[in-house]
């Protein structure tokens, strides 16, 4: 995977395509959770974990469709590139649109709320993981959480400039402490918006992913290659 120290501002592994092995290591998020449903030997179990796929599944083809843009106007898949395009506006500034469809697939990947019906207890009688408990149990919550980090620190990372300080704060250097402030407010955002919205309905979610989201996306990076072949 991609480490790095913001501390010293140097990348210790790098890669051309580090972002496409993240989501390629991401992607298999999806047969974990089918396996996990198939070995609790429960028909509810087993059912819940076909949804959640089925959720994962569809949000991720316009998570990669959003990403495109962002491809485009870097130039690059390169993570560390991609933050050092940055330096003189934010991405999140000229591709609002992206960020915006990005934070709400997110929210859809990592299944936070409206998008938890993989934990919809009313529902899926606590999903693919009701018949695990005790360290089981933990792993899944370990699993979860650390995958909201994640996503939030690609946020970071594709559209509000990584370890890049703020226009008017340059004379606080340190790459650790703006990287650390913004993955804070972050996750500030994903409680808020857990405190704030209703749960969707299963049918209401699979048509944001499939009528709304997947053609906005495919909208806007058939934009970005219009102006890139017009303008560039």
């Amino acid at each position: 995977m991609i480490c790095y120290t913001f501390y010293l501002n140097t990348v210790i592994l790098d890669s051309s395509l580090s972002i496409l092995l993240i989501f390629a290591f991401s992607s298999l998020n999806a047969y974990f959770i089918i396996i996990a449903g198939w070995a609790s030997n429960s028909k509810y179990a087993f059912l819940g974990s076909l949804r959640a796929a089925a959720q994962i599944i569809s949000y991720e083809i316009s998570l990669g469709l959003v990403l495109m843009p962002i491809f485009l106007l870097t130039g690059s898949s390169n993570l560390t590139a991609i933050v050092l395009n940055q330096e003189a506006i934010f991405n999140i500034v000229p591709s609002f649109y992206c960020a915006l469809l990005f934070s709400i697939i997110i929210l859809a990947e990592t299944n936070r709320v409206p998008f938890d019906l993989p934990e919809a207890e009313s529902e899926l009688v606590s999903g693919y993981h009701v018949e695990y408990s005790s360290i089981g149990f933990t792993l899944f919550s370990l699993a979860e959480y650390s995958n909201i980090l994640l996503m939030s620190s690609l946020f970071i990372l594709l559209f509000m400039g990584g370890w890049l300080p703020l226009p008017f704060f340059k004379f606080i250097p340190a790459g650790w402490f703006w990287f650390g402030i913004k993955l804070l407010f972050i996750l500030f955002i994903f409680v808020w918006i857990r405190a704030t919205l209703p749960r969707y309905r299963y049918d209401q979610l699979m048509k944001l992913g499939w009528l709304y989201l997947f053609p906005l996306s495919l909208t806007f990076l058939l934009a970005s290659i219009f102006s890139s072949v017009v303008f560039l």
